[in-house]
Parts: structure tokens; sequence; C-alpha cells
């Protein structure tokens, strides 16, 4: 981390959570922020679900939910980015405070409820960033998100991606967050099963084959675990994230520790690799898995890899440990994959996954 990202980091520190993240927003997209490009090697470079990826660590959503920051992002060492979530209609979310920082666990607890301005807003910003460029430099996806007040939220998956489809490279259908009250019902296996086929069936009127990828939650029993796997298998997903954050305090030593949301961030760690490695164990080679949860080093990334994560993405530490946390990470995968004697990210995913299980 340079000087200037140092004093960047110690002044946003200074500021209400919230504020923080909408300044880091801004510096970025002010010119601020060192961009490096993408970090790759041909160790680091990978494709899941037919998209060519420069390296396997990606950007979680939520950092940029209405894509304010596409153009800026592309270059800033990720692999690959996801913005949103996205509802049909614009909505506040939740009231504030709504984000809290723990830093003596390294964690964040926060309870946005999905405030975004709506699908229109965020697909021209999404299409604009690809007119613009051309070709992006890495893959570009979006959140899915219900809004609160719908009657019909399995649609909602289906109407968001009808409406912007065609300006993504992949898109998430976001059953997990635990801040859309009753949200997480859809998990389950007649609800899940049916949402995902109104996703598909979304997809087909798109003209192309955008990759689909299910988000789950970690707070899942193994037989939940096993009946999305039968799902996401059964439905034809391209992917499968674990996972959101989690509803568990335990053992955090914040003053914040009950504040009511989800929890990310190095508490996270180890639930949400648990998760990944079962529902590694589950779906094998079949479909492609991405580990979220904790990550703030390379370390903990292949950690992830070997638990049979195919890729990667951050969030939560880059609130301690800036943007250029994914540049790092990236460079340090691929020296502890040369020095495992791994010619490919792929070599390595699923390598570790019995120690996780």
């Amino acid at each position: 981390m340079s000087l200037f990202e140092q004093a960047g980091m110690i002044a946003l520190r200074r500021l209400d959570p919230e504020a923080a993240h909408k300044a880091a927003l801004w510096g970025l997209k002010a010119g601020l922020a060192a961009l490096p490009g993408a970090v790759t090697s041909p160790r680091l470079a990978t494709t899941i679900a037919g998209l060519a990826m420069p390296n396997p660590v990606g950007l979680a959503a939520g950092f940029d939910k209405n894509a304010e920051a596409v153009p800026q992002l592309v270059r800033a060492g990720f692999g690959f980015i996801e913005v949103g979530a996205a509802t049909p209609r614009p909505q506040p979310g939740n009231p504030k405070p709504r984000l809290f920082r723990l830093t003596e666990d390294r964690a964040v607890i926060n309870r946005f409820g999905f405030n975004n301005e709506g699908m229109d807003e965020i697909g021209a910003r999404l299409a604009q960033a690809r007119l613009g460029a051309g070709t992006l430099a890495v893959p570009v996806g979006l959140n899915l998100g219900a809004n609160k007040d719908s009657t019909d939220r399995a649609a909602d998956f289906a109407t968001v991606l009808s409406a912007c489809g065609n300006s993504i490279d992949f898109a998430t259908v976001n059953v997990s967050s635990p801040n859309t009250e009753k949200l997480r019902d859809l998990q389950g296996p007649e609800a899940l099963e049916a949402l995902l086929a109104g996703v598909l069936d979304a997809r087909r009127g798109l003209g192309r084959q955008v990759p689909i990828v299910l988000k789950i939650a970690p707070d899942l029993t193994d037989t939940e675990i096993g009946e999305i796997a039968e799902v996401a298998r059964k439905a034809g997903v391209d992917g499968v994230i674990a996972t959101n954050t989690t509803l568990d305090r335990e053992g955090l030593k914040s003053a914040h520790r009950d504040e009511k949301g989800g929890l990310s961030g190095r508490p996270l760690f180890e639930k949400s690799t648990r998760v990944l490695a079962k529902l590694s164990r589950h779906l094998g080679n079949d479909i492609p898995l991405i580990g979220v949860g904790g990550i703030a080093s390379a370390l903990d990334a292949y950690t992830k890899i070997r638990a049979g994560a195919s890729a990667v993405q951050l969030y939560s530490a880059m609130v301690y440990q800036g943007l250029s946390l994914a540049p790092r990470i990236a460079t340090g995968l691929d020296e502890l994959l040369a020095c495992d004697g791994y010619d490919s990210v792929a070599d390595a995913v699923g390598t570790g996954r019995n120690e996780w299980l």
C-alpha cells in the first residue's frame, strides 16, 4: 500500500462508514486511486463459464451498487467485477445507520436492504461503460435483486436480467442477502427451482448466453447444501458463489457485534470455506464455484481455491487494506501457485478440499 493510499485510508476511517464508502467511490471516479490494470500471468489467467479472466481475484457485489465506477474498477487489478444488487424499481433500503465497522474483528456488519437506483439507471450506466470502452478489460457481472415490497420477488430477478442482460457478462441470482425479509426463503428447493427457471427463461429472451450464477448463504445445514447443489445442477446454472454474509455472531469482540444485519470479513472465513468445500464435494467439476468470505491475503485466496473455488471475490477486507489489496493478492497468489508447482489456477482447485470436510 502506498503512502498516499495509507493517508487516504486514515482519512476515510474518520468518517461514518457509509459516508466513507461514498467518499471512496467519489475518489475512485475522480482519479485519485492508482489503477494498475489487469494483473496476470500464465498461471493466473483462467476461464470460468466461458469468461476469460486475467486472474481469479474478483470484486464482490455491494461496493459499486449503482455501477458508478465501472470504467475505473475494471482497471483496478481485479480479474472480474460484480456490481449491484439491482432491483426493478429504485429503493432507499433500510434506515440509517446501516453499516458498521468491527475493527477489532476485521469485520463489517451491514443491513443496507438492497438500496439502489433501480435497473433502468444501473442498466444505462452499464451500457454506457461498455459503449465507451468497446471491450471491457475484465468481465463485468450484475447482482440481481428483488424489491422489498414486491408481490412476486422471484419474478423480479428475471425482470432485472431482461432489462440489463445485454450489457453484462454474467448475472448473479442473489437469494441469500439477510437484509430483505424472507428473501432467504427462496433458497428452498421448490422455490429456488421455480426462480431459476424464470431467470433462465428470461436469458433465452436475450438472444445471448449470459452465464447465470447463484449466490448462497453460509448459514445452511448440510442437507440444505446438498439440496441447493442438486437444484443448481438440475437447473443448469453456470456457477455458484459461496457465500454471502452471515447472521452468526460467535466470537466477536467489537462493540457493534450485536447490530442486526449480515456479517462479513475475517470471522466469516472459516464458515464460508466449509460451505464452499461441502458444495464442491457435491458438485465436483460440474459447476464452477466462486469463494467469498473473509479473504484478506493471497494465502486466504489460495485456501479458498484449494477448498474448491475456481475464483474468489473480495470486499470487506478492502475497508481495512484499501483498493490495492486486489493486485497484491493476485501477485501473491501467483507466487503461491508457482511455489507448489502448479501451472495454472485450475490445477489447484479442490486439492485441499478434504481439509474442510
